[in-house]
C-alpha cells in the first residue's frame, strides 16, 4: 500500500493522520486522510506519488507548483497533486496554511477528478464552502477510525469521498466538463502519463491492463491512442525502454549479464538475451564487447 507523504508531526503545530487499514482495489478507493497546520515555509518535493492527493486549504496561505506552474492558494481552495506529477507545496512565511487532505486510488480517480472540472491542467479548485467541505472531511476521517471492520471503512470512506468530490464539482461549475475520449488535449496528457509512469517503473512488473485503468481506459483504445502518438503500442514502448536500458548498462558497467536483464525489468535472462539480440542484432556479450572496443578506440 502506498505511504503517505513525509510530513511528520514536528514539522506542525497540530497534526492528525486516519490510514484506510483495508483499501479496495476497485473504481475508488480512500487511502488515508488527514489536517495539519505546519510551520511557516515549511515545504513538501519536490516528489512524484503513485496517487491522488488533494489539499483543501482551511486558513492561511501557501504555494503549489507543479509542471513548471506555481498556485497561490489561501482559504476555500483545494488543490490536487496527479499519480507521476514531479510537485512541490510550502506554507507561506507569515500566514502558513492550515489544511486538510485526503489521498485516493481508482480505476475511476481520473474520469471522477475530469467530471468535476479538474485536470493536469486544471489542478486547483476554488470557491468552495467551507463548512461543508470540513464537514466531508471529518466524517470521511471519522468513517477511517471506527470500532467496527476494514470493509466498512473503505466502503464509508469512498461514498464520503464521492460527496466531497461532489462540493468540489459545484464549487468548480465554470471549468467542470465531462472527459471525452476525443478530446486530443487530454489524450496527449494521458499519453505523456503513461511514458513517465513506464519510464519509472520498467524495473517492475508493468501491466497494461492496469495502466489502461488506471488512466480511464480501455486498453484497445489506449493502444491506439498510443501507437497514434509514439508509432508503438504500450507493450512496445515498454519494451524499447527497457532495452535501452540494458545496453547502458552493458556499456558502461561490469554487471553479469542476468544481472543485467533483472535491473533492466526482465525476469528471464534467456527472454532477455533473445529480445536484445532480436532489436540490436548483437548478443548482450557481443554488445558489450563491440561497445568497449569502440570506448577503447576513442581514447587512443
Amino acid at each position: 500500500m502506498p505511504q503517505p507523504p513525509e510530513d511528520t508531526a514536528h514539522e506542525h503545530d497540530f497534526m492528525k493522520l486516519a490510514i484506510n487499514p483495508s483499501p479496495g482495489s476497485g473504481e475508488l478507493a480512500v487511502l488515508f486522510s488527514g489536517e495539519g497546520r505546519p510551520h511557516p515555509l515549511h515545504t513538501i518535493g519536490p516528489a512524484i506519488h503513485e496517487y491522488v492527493l488533494v489539499h483543501t486549504v482551511l486558513s492561511g496561505r501557501g504555494v503549489y507548483e507543479v509542471s513548471g506552474r506555481t498556485y497561490p492558494c489561501h482559504a476555500g481552495d483545494s488543490f490536487v497533486i496527479f499519480p507521476g506529477e514531479l510537485f512541490s507545496y510550502q506554507a507561506d512565511g507569515r500566514d502558513p496554511w492550515h489544511y486538510v487532505w485526503v489521498s485516493f486510488v481508482g480505476t475511476a480517480s481520473t474520469l471522477l477528478l475530469a467530471n468535476v472540472g479538474v485536470t493536469p491542467e486544471r489542478p486547483v479548485i476554488t470557491g468552495s464552502s467551507l463548512p461543508d467541505i470540513r464537514m466531508l472531511y471529518r466524517s470521511l476521517q471519522d468513517s477511517l477510525t471506527p470500532a467496527g471492520d476494514a470493509p466498512l471503512a473503505d466502503l464509508e470512506s469512498a461514498g464520503w469521498l464521492r460527496l466531497l468530490l461532489g462540493c468540489f464539482g459545484r464549487a468548480n461549475g465554470g471549468a467542470r466538463r465531462q472527459a471525452s475520449p476525443d478530446d486530443t488535449a487530454a489524450i496527449d496528457r494521458q499519453i505523456e502519463q503513461a511514458i513517465r509512469f513506464m519510464s519509472l517503473h520498467y524495473t517492475q512488473l508493468v501491466s497494461i491492463d492496469e495502466l489502461s485503468r488506471t488512466l480511464g481506459y480501455h486498453r484497445t483504445h489506449l493502444s491506439r491512442m498510443f501507437k497514434r502518438t509514439t508509432g508503438m503500442s504500450p507493450k512496445q514502448y515498454l519494451m524499447a525502454i527497457r532495452l535501452e536500458r540494458a545496453q547502458t548498462l552493458l556499456a558502461n558497467t561490469a554487471m553479469a549479464i542476468d544481472q543485467v536483464a533483472s535491473a533492466a525489468g526482465f525476469n528471464d535472462p534467456l527472454y532477455f538475451s533473445k529480445k536484445f539480440r532480436s532489436a540490436t542484432g548483437y548478443s548482450p556479450s557481443d554488445y558489450r564487447k563491440r561497445a568497449l572496443g569502440v570506448l577503447h578506440d576513442e581514447t587512443q
